[in-house]
């Protein structure tokens, strides 16, 4: 083919395991990175993979979910999320239409989860821009949901077939929120089906750490109270099964005060002896301070005795960074209320990190624009009209987060300088 009929486009080789690049413009061959290593968890920067994204027609019977109010068209007064994703570069058969309108008049459009061409251009995003992988997420509390099961199974296969054709990695991560007390042995139930099922831990890309398959259990030890948790008895039969019969390392996502048993973790004498047995724990940042200033005070007065907890224990620590925060469509807040101050907030946690030493990190999240936290390709022309309040990536590029996520590994890994200045 003639570079003339190139144009712009990319043309991608598959060969050896390798994707080769051609670029339309100037004809010149670009290796893709090689397949990240999936033995460890050191060293890497992953993102939260939520997934639950659905729109009518898709073919997983849920509607709009996680679009819209109740699974509704999304439009004027329905909406819950606060971004809106850039479909730019997604099929026509990747779009679903909504009653919002851009302003220049274009139907606005959105995209489903359950679709595995969808998921394998996120994951092509990570390729490109040098992210690890994702803790590819499973919420306990939607599973007994026939339509919901079926929908997160076919998200975790999509999943794990993009990760292997992009040299990614993920693990799976367990949301506890909603579990009841009392309820521990429906976890263990599931990761049994799971496992028998999908064979999932032998998958050459799934994450193991220190030479065990890694699962991630998030919700331990927070003290809000409006949802149901499991009980610290429950926790402990958990990890022990995980553990000790199971032969999984483990990470806990846990508050962000866990070891002072403040604000928002519980107070029980017991808590630090659970967490001591994770593998990794990973305390939950979104909410916990709004400026670069605070992120970097955070940093230095929460997370560096937390990560001397971990090491004098030998237990990892991985710190979450998150870009900004926003709910004005789904709770009612103030829209943009955590500022990302064209990715500075986001940079200071990252550098904050590894200034304490961290050599690993987990970026909250890659997809959840209901949160305004996700860090993939999204619009600065979002829809547009009376009564129609959406945050945009400030006038910059889509892919600005991507970009800076690519940057994080390579200060993580100690190939970039953990400056203030944004690379």
């Amino acid at each position: 083919m003639s570079r003339s009929r190139l144009g712009a486009q990319a043309w991608r080789l598959r060969t050896a395991g390798w994707v080769v690049v051609l670029l339309g413009v100037t004809g010149a061959l670009r290796a893709a990175p090689p397949p990240v290593d999936p033995s460890t968890l050191t060293g890497k920067v992953m993102c939260g993979y939520q997934g639950w994204f659905n729109a009518e027609g898709d073919g997983a019977n849920r509607g709009y979910n996680h679009w819209a109010r109740g699974g509704a068209k999304p439009g004027p007064g329905r909406a819950t999320v606060d971004l809106w994703p850039d479909l730019t570069e997604f099929s026509p058969a990747e779009k679903f239409p909504t009653d919002f309108v851009h302003a220049d008049g274009r139907p606005a459009e959105v995209f489903s989860s359950y679709l595995a061409p969808t998921v394998r251009r996120h994951f092509a995003w990570m390729q490109e821009y040098g992210i690890d992988g994702v803790f590819v997420q499973r919420f306990i509390g939607s599973l007994r949901r026939p339509a919901s099961l079926r929908h997160n199974q076919a998200v975790l296969e999509h999943v794990r077939e993009a990760a292997r054709d992009t040299g990614r990695i993920y693990a799976l991560m367990y949301d506890l929120s909603g579990l009841a007390p009392g309820n521990a042995e429906r976890l263990i139930e599931d990761w049994k089906t799971l496992l028998r099922e999908t064979r999932l831990t032998r998958d050459p890309a799934y994450l193991h750490h220190h030479g065990k398959p890694l699962l991630a259990l998030w919700g331990c030890g927070f003290n809000d109270s409006d949802k149901s948790r499991p009980s610290l008895a429950d926790w402990r039969r958990i990890v022990a099964y995980l553990k000790d019969e199971a032969g999984l390392a483990i990470m806990l996502g846990v508050p962000s005060f866990w070891r002072t048993q403040t604000r928002d973790t519980i107070t029980d004498p017991t808590l630090l002896a659970l967490l001591a047995r994770a593998d990794v724990i990973s305390p939950w940042t979104p909410g916990r301070y709004r400026t670069p200033e605070t992120a970097r005070r955070h940093a230095y007065e929460v997370w560096a005795p937390d990560h001397c907890w971990c090491l004098e224990r030998g237990i990892d620590y991985l710190p979450v960074a998150y870009p900004g925060f926003s709910w004005h469509n789904l709770k009612g807040d103030a829209l943009d209320s955590i500022p990302r101050q064209q990715g500075r907030f986001f940079w200071f946690q990252v550098t904050g990190a590894k200034r304490i030493g961290a050599d690993m990190l987990y970026v909250a999240m890659f997809d959840e624009v209901d949160e305004g936290t996700a860090i993939f390709k999204c619009t600065n022309a979002p829809p547009a009209g009376a009564d129609v309040a959406f945050l945009t990536y400030e006038g910059l590029p889509s892919d600005h987060y991507l970009r800076l996520t690519g940057q994080a590994g390579r200060v993580i890994r100690g190939e970039l300088a953990p400056a203030d200045e944004l690379p």
